[in-house]
């Protein structure tokens, strides 16, 4: 019963919208009728409110991070299910038709609970490339495929594999950023499209 029971906890968490109901409160709308219509951070920033959109960021970052760490107290051993199960949820929550966020921040959590150097090193690559290029889409990528590199660096294989897995979700999530990337059209930050 125990990694179901992770696994459940672990997508309840982060199916959590923190995005949308921040901006629900705060009287901001809907997201998913603001920008690009993702529930992240990025386009919470495309109301105006960067607070709100910090607050997303962290919230969003907490959720994976809660989750992995709730299973080692709860289920030992089975936080690798309570992380992989909270990065779908986010993605994909049940409660929005399965249209959910990128999994960016909430990737980073994950990785902060279960190997915090590879916590650091994708912090360091999301932040330096944001503050650089000032291109969202490109910063989480690149921040997501640094994270099975830097677990296999570190030695961790089994949670390499598990970066692995949610790095290829990231990219998919992001195909039509690719696109506009490729294309050179991709909007830069402060911009109104995702």
């Amino acid at each position: 019963m125990a990694p179901a029971a992770a696994l459940v906890l672990g997508y309840l968490l982060g199916s959590i919208p923190f995005g949308m109901i921040l901006t629900r409160l705060s009287g901001a709308g809907d997201l998913r009728s603001i920008g690009s219509g993702n529930i992240g951070a990025t386009n919470v920033l495309r109301t105006g409110r960067k607070g709100l959109a910090a607050a997303t960021l962290l919230l969003d970052l907490f959720k994976g991070w809660a989750a992995v760490a709730l299973a080692m107290w709860l289920f030992p051993g089975d936080q690798l299910l309570a992380a992989a199960a909270a990065f779908v949820g986010h993605c994909y929550p049940v409660w929005l038709k399965f249209r959910g966020g990128k999994g960016v921040a909430t990737f980073m959590g994950i990785a902060l609970a279960l190997c915090w150097p590879c916590a650091l090193v994708y912090a360091l690559v999301w932040l330096g490339l944001l503050a650089t290029v000032r291109i969202s889409s490109l910063a989480g990528i690149a921040a997501a495929i640094s994270a099975p590199v830097s677990a296999a660096w570190f030695g961790d294989f089994s949670v390499s594999l598990l970066f692995l897995a949610l790095a290829l979700i990231v990219l998919w999530k992001h195909r039509t950023n690719i696109d506009r990337l490729i294309a050179g059209t991709e909007p830069r930050v402060g911009s109104k499209n995702d």
